[in-house]
């Protein structure tokens, strides 16, 4: 099979090389996928270049997202059959053979079927940026009731985190963009509130939205960022639900968020327990049934391009996901 691999970390253009495989054979509890769609996520490039330390052997095929159709089952497997439409998660996790390639084995429970009706290409944005924001959603006891503020509205998982915010049941989502083209898909996602945060005041708006009660939780894509907003905005024991970051160290204001008993939630979806991971599954394909979900799709790039996709995800140009096309 053909696989993208990389044998050091470094940039795009550099490690990343087109390669023939020996083909996958799937063992006792597998799957194997014959992929037609990658997801190309912010941690793969990260990943790749050695922003993100890694430890697993080298050669290494990137990419942790994917979709496509089962091509062969392993022993004790009965939830698949070959022809099967599937989403995959968690790939390149602990692991040296991700999605860039032709074919790819797992475990079956990290294995998914497709919900009827949705484009394969979509499935390739589920396992990191819609679980991201599912479980973002449903953890602490979800929200229900309450005023939720998703920072970066129009990303790839502020995008999804929008929508099962008001799915499961917010009073009012209020979201951070940083243009009015990404206003714009916020604003389709649902969000009731959208501001700009390059030239919106952003306390004083969101405290306007609030009667100055504060919101009760913030999805948030940069705390290096947003961390004197979020004090600002927070309601007494809110909750800041925080999964990403563009500084690795970061100033935490002790004492207002003592004084408030602000609570910070830190999570990564790869490492999610099974519980946590299963409630948000749920959460997810509750919503998918529904068939109202937007997948917003910035960009989808040929197998031939896969540095090109990688450069667009590093770039943070793009609203919303890039996927590889596997010919």
């Amino acid at each position: 099979m053909k696989a993208y691999i990389y044998e050091n970390t470094g940039p795009a253009a550099d490690v990343l090389t087109l390669r023939e495989m020996v083909m996958p054979a799937p063992g006792a509890g597998e799957v194997r996928v014959r992929l037609k769609w990658s997801g190309v996520n912010p941690s793969d490039v990260k990943t790749r270049s050695g922003h993100i330390p890694s430890t697993i052997p080298f050669p290494r095929i990137p990419h942790s997202d994917g979709a496509g159709l089962v091509d062969m089952i392993g022993d004790g497997v009965d939830d698949f059959q070959p022809g099967d439409a599937v989403w995959v998660w968690n790939a390149a996790w602990n692991r040296s053979n991700g999605t860039a390639a032709e074919f790819v084995v797992l475990p079956s429970e990290q294995v998914e079927h497709m919900p009827d009706g949705l484009a394969l290409e979509n499935g390739a944005c589920l396992g990191i940026p819609a679980m991201t924001a599912c479980h973002a959603v449903a953890t602490d006891g979800g929200v229900r009731g309450q005023i939720v503020l998703v920072a970066g509205g129009a990303g790839a998982v502020g995008h999804y985190a929008i929508q099962a915010a008001k799915f499961c049941g917010a009073r009012i989502v209020i979201a951070t963009v940083s243009s009015e083209e990404k206003a714009a898909l916020a604003r389709r996602a649902g969000a009731d509130f959208v501001f700009n945060y390059k030239t919106d005041t952003l306390v004083e708006e969101i405290n306007k939205i609030t009667d100055h009660r504060g919101v009760d939780r913030i999805i948030e894509v940069d705390l290096a960022a947003n961390i004197q907003t979020d004090v600002a905005v927070m309601k007494e024991g809110g909750l800041a639900v925080i999964y990403g970051s563009s500084q690795k160290e970061i100033a935490l204001p002790f004492s207002p968020s003592i004084g408030r008993n602000i609570c910070y939630r830190f999570f990564i979806v790869y490492k999610l327990s099974r519980s946590d991971r299963q409630r948000a599954l749920l959460v997810l394909q509750d919503m998918l049934k529904d068939k109202n979900v937007l997948h917003n799709i910035a960009k989808k790039v040929s197998f031939a391009n896969l540095v090109e996709a990688h450069e667009l995800v590093e770039s943070g140009a793009l609203p919303g996901n890039v996927v590889l096309r596997i010919e």
